[in-house]
C-alpha cells in the first residue's frame, strides 16, 4: 500500500467520524443498510423508548450500538433459563442453546423460535454483517456469524444489555 493511499483512507475515515452516525450507516462504496422500514407489533415513540430504557440500553437497542466486550454478567451466566428482550419482554433465547464463544458477549447457536428474531444487513463498519433485531419491537440485539457450533454453525453474538435472564422456576415477564 502506498503512503498516499493509506493517508487518503485515513482522511475518509476521519471525515466519516466527523460527520457522525449518519455517515457510518454507509460504507466507502456507498452501500446502505437494508434495514426495512417495518412496523413491529410492539412499538413506542422515541420519547417512550428513552423513558423505558437506560441510556446504555437506548444507545445499543435503538441506535444499533455495541456494549463493551466482557461487560455483561450474562456473558458468564450458567444457570438454566430463558433470555428475554429488554425492550419488550418476549423470549428470544434459551440457556440450552447458549455457549461460551470467547467473543466477550453472550452467544447462542439458535433462537428460541425462528420468528423471535429478524435479521438485516448492515455496513456500519465498512463490510456487510448480519444484524439481529427483536422481531416484536425491532430493538437491535447484536449480530450473527457463521462460526458457531453444531448443529446450526451460527453464533448469535448478543449485547447483554439488550437481554434479561429469567432462571427456570421463576415467573416469566408479562407480555407487553
Amino acid at each position: 500500500m502506498k503512503r498516499r493511499d493509506f493517508l487518503a483512507g485515513m482522511a475518509i475515515g476521519t471525515s466519516m467520524l466527523a460527520l457522525g452516525k449518519g455517515a457510518m450507516a454507509m460504507d466507502l462504496f456507498g452501500k446502505k443498510d437494508d434495514t426495512p422500514a417495518k412496523q413491529f407489533p410492539f412499538h413506542l415513540s422515541d420519547e417512550e423508548w428513552k423513558k423505558r430504557l437506560t441510556p446504555e440500553q437506548y444507545r445499543i437497542m435503538r441506535q444499533a450500538g455495541t456494549e463493551e466486550t466482557c461487560s455483561s454478567p450474562l456473558h458468564k451466566e450458567e444457570r438454566t433459563g430463558a433470555y428475554y428482550c429488554a425492550g419488550c419482554g418476549i423470549a428470544l433465547f434459551s440457556s440450552q442453546e447458549k455457549f461460551i464463544s470467547k467473543s466477550g458477549w453472550p452467544s447462542f447457536w439458535d433462537p428460541v423460535t425462528p420468528e423471535a428474531i429478524g435479521t438485516t444487513t448492515d455496513y456500519k463498519i465498512g463490510y456487510p454483517r448480519t444484524e439481529v433485531h427483536c422481531n416484536n419491537c425491532g430493538s437491535h440485539l447484536g449480530h450473527v456469524f457463521e462460526d458457531g457450533p453444531p448443529p446450526t454453525g451460527l453464533r448469535y453474538c448478543m449485547n447483554g444489555v439488550a437481554l434479561f435472564f429469567v432462571p427456570d422456576g421463576e415467573a416469566a415477564p408479562a407480555a407487553p
